[in-house]
Formats: structure tokens, C-alpha cells, sequence
């Protein structure tokens, strides 16, 4: 049968339906660029799409609030759980395969990468507990509130599910807000991004889970940052998301995946024209040789990868 590479509204998020699929990849971009991912994204995902996988492109959302953006993604897989299912059927296609938690993967890039990192962290026995070690017990009970109007907390899991990040940027408020003073402000009246960047990184790591995570940063991105931030400024090392994601993930039971590449910030942005990758951003490289582009064989491959050591967990 032959896959054909087609997005179709499914519940909240767009869906290409992949008649054998061996996963179901789900992904998630950053601020704008991801508010369409099936356009902005589209050479990416059809890569993916034509590696065997069924793609659920999850819009962006903008909101200060990321946790409650965190446990909407598990309440939309819930959905989709069944809407699939039904939807495949329909079509002919092998269905059983959506029933299996363990065949969904998360992708995300830049902001999107914060909201799955989140939602891996609700996933953990204990993440109650360490909020409460990460935030004021006032704060921390607005957040059980919060997640709770969305989903039962004592649901969520997403253990087992592999999550490739790409050039993770875990923004807080002054990153949403250019003008300082006005992030401030926001913050002051805890109006800001919650969790803050410093929370984020205190709630992963204080988490046991993240064994399953993949990295993948680029060598000139000045916004999530690049691994050879490592040689620069104390300052610029500590708002380099990428850098601080590679030490952390350093620490975890297994080695961790992770790789470099060049380009920037918003490479995995682009659609195909010819031979070329059109990135659609006049202040990046614009126009790549697909034949020079890496991300989408190393992004399968860490796919790949992450489901066989998945497959080896006790």
C-alpha cells in the first residue's frame, strides 16, 4: 500500500496517516514557527513520515502557563489513542499498533522541547515532592490545580515513550518579553512564564526519569546555545539551555545520545523545493542542498535507537 504523505485534522492536532506504521511520532515546534507545523516543519516531518512513522503535529500554543500546556499534550495523546484507532480502520490501515504506549515518540524543537520535558517530569512517582522542592508550597499547589482542571495528575505517564529534543530552549519570561523591565514586572506579579527557567531545570534535575532522551543542538544557534558554549563566558553558559540539557543528561543511567550539527536555531524549520530545503527565514541560510542537510538521518536514527534501548530496559 502506498504511504501517502498527507496531514488531516485529528481532535486538536494535525495527523499523517501512515498505513504500515512501525510509531507514532509526535512533535511539537517552538514560538511561531510551530504554530504551523505542517507547513514551517514539512520537510522534516515527511522524513519521517517516509521512515514508517504516523506523525501527530501538535500546533503551539502560546501561554505563560507551561504547565498546563504539558498536561494538555497527555490529554490530546489520550484522544488520540482512540481517534486513530478509528481513523485507520476506517482506511484499511494496520490500527493496533495505537493502542501500545510504547510505540509513541516526542519530538520537539526549541520551545516545544520545554513542554515535553515537563510533561516527562509529571511522569515520574515523586514529582509532587520535588515540585514542592522547586517552587514556594503556594505556587506549587496552583500547579497541582492547574494540572489537575486537565487531566487526574495520578494519570499521567509517558514512561517508556522516547523524547528526541531539538535545541531546547526552556524561555522564560525575559525570553517572551525583549524589554526587560516589563518581564520583570510580569514576574514580580507572578503574571510571568511559570515555570521559570531556573524551576524547570530544578524539577529535571531532581527527576529520575529522562533515560530515554536524545539531544540534538546546532553549532551556531545563539539562542537555545551549542555545546561550544562550554569554552565561552560564565554568563553565557548559564543561559545556554543546550549546554545545561547536555551536562544534566550526562548524569543519567545510560549514555546519552547527542550530536551537533551545523546550522542554526531554526534549522529544522523548511520545505522541500527540488533539491533544496527552503527554510523560509531571510535571516538564516534561506536555501540548503538536501544533499548536505543531516538532521532528518540523524533524528531517525535516535529514533531509532531510543526504541531499541527502550525495548532493553529491565
Amino acid at each position: 500500500m502506498q504511504a501517502e504523505f498527507k496531514f488531516q485534522p485529528v481532535s486538536f492536532s494535525w495527523v499523517a496517516l501512515h498505513p504500515k506504521p512501525k510509531g507514532v511520532v509526535q512533535f511539537i515546534g517552538g514560538a511561531f514557527f510551530g504554530t504551523f507545523p505542517t507547513i514551517f516543519y514539512r520537510y522534516f516531518l515527511r522524513k519521517l513520515f517516509e521512515e514508517g512513522y504516523t506523525i501527530v503535529a501538535l500546533p503551539f500554543r502560546f501561554s505563560f502557563r507551561h504547565w498546563s500546556i504539558a498536561a494538555s499534550l497527555f490529554a490530546e495523546q489520550n484522544t488520540l489513542r482512540t481517534e486513530l484507532t478509528t481513523l485507520a480502520q476506517r482506511y484499511g490501515y494496520q490500527h493496533k499498533i495505537y493502542q501500545e504506549n510504547s510505540k509513541y515518540s516526542w519530538v520537539g524543537h526549541s520551545l516545544g522541547c520545554k513542554y515535553v520535558a515537563l510533561l516527562e517530569f509529571l511522569s515520574g512517582d515523586r514529582w509532587q515532592e520535588v515540585v514542592q522542592q522547586c517552587v514556594n508550597a503556594k505556587e506549587a499547589a496552583r500547579i497541582e490545580r492547574a494540572i489537575a482542571e486537565i487531566v487526574p495528575p495520578e494519570k499521567i505517564s509517558i514512561k517508556g515513550q522516547p523524547s528526541l529534543l531539538l535545541a531546547p530552549d526552556i524561555s522564560d519570561t525575559e525570553s517572551a518579553i525583549p524589554i526587560r523591565a516589563v518581564a520583570r514586572w510580569l514576574d514580580k506579579l507572578k503574571l510571568g512564564v511559570l515555570p521559570t527557567r531556573e524551576q524547570t531545570q530544578c524539577c529535571v534535575a531532581s527527576s529520575s526519569l529522562f533515560n530515554l532522551t536524545a539531544l540534538i543542538s546546532f553549532q551556531n544557534d545563539t539562542v537555545a546555545g551549542n555545546l561550544g558554549d562550554k569554552d565561552r563566558s560564565e554568563e553565557i553558559q548559564k543561559n545556554s539551555d543546550v549546554l545545561w540539557f547536555f551536562r544534566q543528561l550526562q548524569k543519567r543511567p545510560l549514555p546519552l545520545l547527542c550530536k551537533e550539527l551545523p546550522g542554526k536555531h531554526l534549522e529544522p524549520v523548511g520545505v522541500q523545493v527540488g533539491p533544496y530545503v527552503v527554510d523560509l527565514n531571510p535571516l538564516d541560510k534561506f536555501i540548503e542542498p538536501i544533499a548536505q542537510r543531516w538532521l532528518e538521518r540523524v533524528a531517525i536514527e535516535f529514533l531509532s535507537e531510543l526504541r531499541r534501548r527502550e525495548q532493553n530496559l529491565p
